[in-house]
This record gives C-alpha cells, structure tokens and sequence, in this order.
C-alpha cells in the first residue's frame, strides 16, 4: 500500500492463497502500546489497513491479563477485506507463487569506497524466480516473507509440523530471498539456547466448547477458566515467542479471547488433557490443526537491515515484518512494513530514505531492535509494543499514550503528519 500510493507499480508474490499469513489467525491490536503505534501510523498517512482491524472488530477496549483497551478483530473475515483493498488500490496480487530463487548482478557503485579509497562493488537483485519458472523482475524488493517454517525447521527446532494456517505441505515451504541472494540470515533464540521459538496461541472452535463459555466470549471478548494444580505447565511460558502474555496466570488459567475462533494463549494443549477440563468436552482445534502437539516455530529467518529497513549489502531490498526483526504482532508487521514500502519506492527516486525518529515509538522500535541485536541478550529478547521488554521502555520514554491528539502532535512535529501519502512518482 505504501509504494503504490507513494506512485509505483507494485507486485504482490504470495505463497499461499490466502493474503496475511499470521494475520489469519491473530486477530489482537491496539493493546498496550499499539494503540500508541496504531494511531502514529494513521497520523504517518497509512491509515488503511487499520481501518480495515478497527472496523472487523468484534470487541473493542477489552483487558485481559497484563493488557488493556484491546481491539479482537475478525480473523475469518479479516482476509478477504485487506484483498479487495489492495486489488481495488491497482495492486497486483499474485497468489500461490512461490518465490525460490533470484538473479542478482555485481556492479562497482559510485561512492561505495573502502578505507584506502578502494571502489566497492554493490550487490543488486534483478528478479526472482518462481516455483513454475516464471521470473518476475523489478526494480526494487520488498521481502516479508516472515520467519516461521519451512516443515523442516518445525521438526528440528519444534515438536514436527502441527499443520498451521501457513501450510507448508501444500503450498511448499517458505524460501529465504535474502539467502538465496547471498546473505546470512539471524536465527532468534530461547532462553535455553535452542533456535526459534513456539508461537504463542492456538485456535479452539468456538461452538465446540459449553455455551456459557461461548456466551462469556461473545459477550465479554474473553474468558478465564482456572485450571487445576497438576495441569499447570509453567515451563511452556519459556518456549512463547509472545513473551508479552508470558505471565504466570497464562500458565494457570485457559485465557480464551474471541477473535471469530476462540483464541487459547497458549503455545499448545494437549487435547486429551484439554477435555477433561469443565467446558472444553468436545473441544477441537481450527489453527494449528496439531494444536495439542504443538505449534509453528519462528524467528528462524531474520534478515541484518537498517534503520530504513534496507537489507544490508543489497542495494534495491527492503524488508517488513518478523524478515526484519525479532518483532511481535500485526501492528509491527505493518509499521516495518509500511516504512519499507515507502522507502523503496524513495531509493527509485534517488532520494534519502526516511529514518524514523526515536521520538516516535515506531522509530525507537526499529532502531531499539537492531542495537540490542549486538548484545549478548539480543537474540533471545522480542519486541513489541504490547508489552515485554520494549513496552516498559516505551513508557520509561514517555511514548505510550491512548490520546491520538497526543499522537497527532507528536508526528507534526517532526513534520512528518501525512508523509505516507505524499506522491513521490
């Protein structure tokens, strides 16, 4: 959406054949410190895809444990709606193309010298190639291809494929551009050192659980059951990418949010165990399907950037999302990528990419994430503006607040009110 309202023809390569990849079965915003980030980026112009959340919510201003005024969005329809917009703004979508490989060029760049005056050579991508081998050339990439998967990965670092919304059996597993293009990608860690990390919530089908459940969901957006003492597993805490909902009473409680499924904040459950609990007797698993055995595994495919969100030693790559950082949530995933998009299409241009100040949460948390990958922590801490580590420091800065005059303020002031939507083409 960024570079085509910035003026570029743009191409849109998605594997599957469904748009949002973790989108489809997320379904959480404005919690925390992303209504802070949520309203940066409307006053920033791009405004439309949470226009889209905000409107296929089905509670709003919902607290749960250690988080406040969240929106619950429709993960069923919430697909569809960003399609239409995108195919409706002159976006082509391409949808089960499967990028496997690239064609770059080396080329001595002017201006790019080593420390004796040495001219450096520059690395630039041509096309990329798909899995039926049509190539498809561009001027300059943009890679969100995230970091979850392929099978092989979920098997190595996990407990097997658990058969998620990302469907790598079907659709063939992801493919790392920045690899194929001659990079080394960063691999996230846990606190026992293993690679990757669980993701953090399963998905229950809501008419398979007692209706006064049902009903506490629908009525209230979210549910607490208590468990018992000897069904407690507080060790799963350690394995959640989410390490905002890794609080103790996400081990002893079942915490349900509606998000059109019923959303389980939990890594995984086993069903047998899950059953005997008051209200789950027929309870059954929509994403992963495998969701009492485990779950997707991520941060495996992290891409070195900078603060524009530039691949570094690519000349023409960009990258968004959990490509571009050990990040956490929709919110995120749209402000790298909103900031890659634009930029991109600013590198067409010849122009100085923009830089976010550190001023504004979306600018401190892009160039907070790459700093702390240089420390001994880094690899094992995520970032995301609802909460962990990165919330208490966005409060400590001042930047958290539920007021988007506030916010308003804030971006005119850097003069940055509506940048998104100026025409640079």
């Amino acid at each position: 959406m960024a570079a085509k309202k910035a003026g570029a023809e743009v191409t849109l390569v998605e594997r599957t054949d469904l748009l949002l990849g973790l989108g489809n079965v997320g379904g959480i915003m404005r919690n925390n410190g992303r209504f802070t980030a949520a309203e940066e980026n409307i006053a920033l112009g791009a405004s439309e895809l949470f226009g889209i959340t905000d409107k296929l919510s089905r509670h709003v201003n919902v607290d749960f444990p250690g988080h406040k005024h969240a929106s619950l969005y429709d993960v069923i329809k919430i697909e569809p709606e960003v399609k239409r917009l995108l195919i409706e703004s002159g976006i082509e979508v391409k949808t089960i193309a499967r990028a496997i490989d690239v064609e770059t060029e080396t080329v001595n760049k002017k201006g790019i010298v080593d420390s004796l005056g040495t001219s450096l050579p520059a690395k630039f991508l041509r096309s990329i190639t798909l899995a039926d081998g049509t190539i498809i050339e561009g001027d300059v990439f943009v890679e969100c291809t995230g970091s979850t998967g392929p099978m092989g990965n979920c098997l190595a670092y996990g407990n097997g494929c658990c058969m998620c919304i990302l469907r790598c059996p079907s659709f063939g597993p992801r493919v790392s551009i920045t690899q194929k293009a001659g990079k080394h990608d960063i691999m996230g860690q846990r606190k026992d050192g293993a690679f990757g990390a669980f993701s953090g919530s399963g998905k229950l089908e809501k008419s398979s659980l007692s209706e006064e459940i049902q009903r506490e969901l629908n009525e209230k957006g979210v549910a607490v059951i208590n468990l018992k003492k000897e069904e407690v597993v507080k060790e799963k805490l350690d394995l959640k990418v989410c390490q905002q909902y890794a609080l103790h009473e996400y081990a002893e409680n079942i915490i349900l949010l509606d998000t059109g499924y019923a959303k389980i904040m939990t890594p995984f459950f086993p069903l047998d165990k899950l059953r005997k609990v008051p209200g789950f007797e027929n309870a059954r698993y929509v994403d992963p399907y495998a969701g009492g055995k485990g779950n997707s595994i991520r941060y495996l495919s992290v891409a070195e950037r900078d603060n524009n969100m530039r691949v570094i030693g690519i000349e023409n790559m960009l990258c968004g999302g959990e490509k571009s950082g050990l990040f956490v949530g929709h919110t995120e995933a749209i402000s790298t990528g909103t900031l890659a998009g634009y930029n991109a299409v600013r590198y067409l241009k010849g122009m100085k990419p923009l830089e976010l100040p550190p001023q504004i949460a979306i600018g401190d948390l892009i160039s907070y994430a790459n700093e702390k990958l240089n420390t001994k922590d880094g690899l094992m801490t995520r970032f995301t503006f609802a909460g962990a580590e990165y919330f208490e420091r966005m409060k400590d800065k001042g930047l958290y607040t539920i007021d988007p005059e506030v916010v308003k303020k804030r971006i005119k002031k850097y003069d940055l009110a509506n940048i998104y939507r100026e025409k640079l083409i």
